[in-house]
C-alpha cells in the first residue's frame, strides 16, 4: 500500500489544490476539479427554470460550465441525465456585456429605459435580448440597443416568429436550445427597476417553457430577488413549482474538498487518494471519489481529522473541528458558501505553515481559528460587490458588539445618514454602469427610506440574525471583517 501523505504533504497538497483563483468571476470551471453535488442535480435539468441560490453557491459557475460541452458530459455522466448531452447552451444575460454579447451591459440597461419608456418596456427588453441571442437578423442588424427595444415591441409577431422557427430548427436537430440567465443583481442599480425586469424575465421564460418543445430558459437568480420580483402574470404559480435551490450540505462540502484535493495534478494526491478506497479514474486527470467519502459523514469526519486533527483546542471542550469550521462559516440562513469553506482552509494552511509548522497535522486549530478573518475579509469583498447597500449598513455598527438591540442599530444609521448615502450609491452606481466602467454594488435596497424594513431585508439576506428576544445578531462570517464584537465569540483582530 502507498505509504500516506506526510504532515507537509497534506499541508503542500491542501494549499496547491487550493491555490486557484476561488472567485467565480475569474475561476473558470475545469475537467479535473468540476465538483456534481448529488443536491444540485435538479439545477442543472433544461426543464427546470428557476435556479435559487445565494452569493457563493455556485450559480456562476454552473452558468459557465452549462456553456462548456466537455463539462456538460461531466454533468450527464454524474447526474446520470444524458440529455444535457443534447442541449445547445447560449447566455442571455450575465455581467459584462458589449458589442459582443447578445445583451447591453448595466448602463446600457439603464440609458435605454430613460430612453423608451410604457408599461410593457421591460417584456419588450427581453424580447429584444431572447431574438439576438437566437440570431434574429432582423433586430441584429439595428446597432442601439434601444432602437432594438423599440423594434421589438412594434414587431410583436416577429418574436413569436423567431420563436417558432428556433423551436423547429432545435427539434429537428434533436436538441433542447438553453438561454441562460445569470447576474440578475447587475442588470439595475434601482431595486425597484431590477425587479420589474426580473419579473418579466419570469413571464417571458415561463412562456418559452409553456409554448414551445424545445426552447427552454435556466435563470440563475438569489432567494431574495425571486422572492421580491412581481409575479402578476397568467400561470405564475408554475414558476415556483419549477424551481430548483442551490444548497450545499455539510456533507458537500467535505465532499468538495476532498474531491479538489483527490484531483490536484501531484504525487501527494495520488498518496491522498490511496488512504482512502478505489478511486475511479474518468480519463484526461479526472479521478471520482468513493461514495463514503463523498456522502458518509462518519467517514469523511475520519478523513478531515487526519487532516486537521479532533478537536479546535487540546480537548473537545473547544469543539470538534470536522463541526466547528462550517458552523463558524454559516451566513444568519444556515449557508455556507463553497468559496469561503475552500479559502478559509487555504488560508489556515498557510497559516499552519507560518506559525505551526513542527505541529503533527496540516491545520492547526488556531489556524482554522485565525482563517475565519481571511473568509470572512473576502466574504464581505463579495457583499460589496453584489449587494453593496448591506454592506454600507453593516458598515456603520463597526466598532459596537453584538447582539444589538434594534433601535440601537436604527440610531446609529440616522447618525450615519444611511438613508442618504444608499441614495447616493444608486446615483453613482447607475452612472458608473458596471465593473468594466466603474463601481458596481448590485441593485439597492427595497426601500432605502425604511429602516425598519432594511433590518429585514437584511434578515432575508442572511447577513443579520434576529434572536427570540428581539436582538440582533451578525454571524462570524460577516462580524469579523466589519470589527464587530461578541461577548465569548472569535476575537476581532486587534
Amino acid at each position: 500500500m502507498t505509504a500516506a501523505p506526510t504532515t507537509d504533504e497534506y499541508r503542500t497538497l491542501i494549499t496547491r489544490a487550493l491555490g486557484v483563483a476561488l472567485d467565480a468571476d475569474t475561476d473558470n470551471p475545469d475537467l479535473r476539479r468540476l465538483f456534481t453535488p448529488s443536491s444540485h442535480r435538479l439545477a442543472l435539468d433544461p426543464d427546470v427554470t428557476v435556479v435559487r441560490g445565494a452569493r457563493g453557491t455556485g450559480k456562476t459557475y454552473w452558468a459557465k460550465a452549462l456553456t462548456d460541452p466537455e463539462l456538460r458530459d461531466v454533468a450527464a455522466r454524474s447526474y446520470m441525465m444524458p440529455r444535457l448531452r443534447r442541449v445547445r447552451v447560449t447566455t442571455g444575460f450575465t455581467t459584462g456585456g458589449g458589442s459582443d454579447t447578445p445583451y447591453p451591459s448595466k448602463r446600457k440597461i439603464a440609458r435605454l429605459l430613460r430612453e423608451v419608456t410604457g408599461p410593457d418596456v421591460y417584456e419588450f427588453f427581453w424580447y429584444a435580448v431572447v431574438m439576438m441571442a437566437l440570431d434574429v437578423p432582423e433586430i441584429a442588424s439595428i446597432p442601439d440597443w434601444a432602437d432594438r427595444v423599440r423594434w421589438a415591441g412594434e414587431n410583436e409577431d416577429a418574436y413569436e416568429d423567431a420563436l417558432r422557427e428556433a423551436d423547429r430548427k432545435a427539434r429537428d436537430s434533436g436538441e433542447t436550445r438553453v438561454l441562460l440567465f445569470d447576474a440578475l443583481d447587475h442588470l439595475h442599480a434601482d431595486r425597484a427597476t431590477a425587479d420589474r425586469l426580473v419579473s418579466a424575465l419570469f413571464q417571458v421564460a415561463l412562456e418559452l417553457r409553456l409554448t414551445t418543445g424545445a426552447l427552454r430558459a435556466k435563470i440563475f437568480v438569489r432567494p431574495d430577488m425571486y422572492d421580491s420580483a412581481p409575479k402578476r402574470f397568467p400561470d405564475a404559480s408554475k414558476l415556483g413549482a419549477n424551481a430548483a435551490d442551490l444548497e450545499w450540505s455539510r456533507e458537500n462540502l467535505y465532499g468538495l474538498l476532498f474531491h479538489r484535493l483527490g484531483n490536484d495534478p501531484s504525487a501527494e494526491a495520488e498518496k491522498f487518494r490511496a488512504q482512502y478506497g478505489e478511486w475511479r479514474p474518468e480519463g484526461e486527470g479526472r479521478f471520482i471519489a468513493p461514495v463514503d467519502v463523498i456522502a458518509d459523514e462518519k467517514c469523511q469526519e475520519k478523513v478531515f481529522v487526519s487532516l486537521a486533527g479532533p478537536y479546535m483546542g487540546t480537548d473537545r471542550r473547544k469543539g470538534h473541528t470536522f463541526t466547528w469550521v462550517p458552523n463558524h462559516l454559516q451566513d444568519g440562513k444556515g449557508r455556507v458558501s463553497p468559496r469561503t469553506w475552500l479559502l478559509a482552509l487555504r488560508a489556515a494552511a498557510a497559516l499552519t505553515t507560518e506559525r505551526y509548522a513542527t505541529q503533527p497535522y496540516a491545520l492547526h486549530y488556531e489556524a482554522l481559528r485565525e482563517s475565519l478573518h481571511e473568509a470572512s475579509r473576502v466574504r464581505v469583498e463579495e457583499l460589496k460587490e453584489d449587494i453593496g447597500w448591506a454592506a454600507a449598513a453593516i458598515a456603520q455598527l463597526e466598532g459596537e458588539q453584538v447582539p444589538m438591540e434594534p433601535s440601537h442599530v436604527r440610531f446609529l444609521w440616522e447618525q450615519g445618514s444611511l438613508t442618504g448615502l444608499l441614495r447616493d450609491m444608486v446615483v453613482a452606481d447607475e452612472g458608473a454602469g458596471g465593473p468594466e466602467e466603474g463601481r458596481d454594488g448590485g441593485s439597492g435596497p427595497r426601500d432605502a427610506d425604511d429602516h425598519f424594513a432594511l433590518i429585514e431585508e437584511l434578515v432575508d439576506l442572511g447577513v443579520l440574525t434576529k434572536r427570540t428576544s428581539g436582538a440582533l445578531d451578525l454571524p462570524d462570517v460577516y462580524r469579523l471583517a466589519f470589527n464587530i464584537g461578541r461577548k465569548g465569540g472569535v476575537p476581532r483582530k486587534s
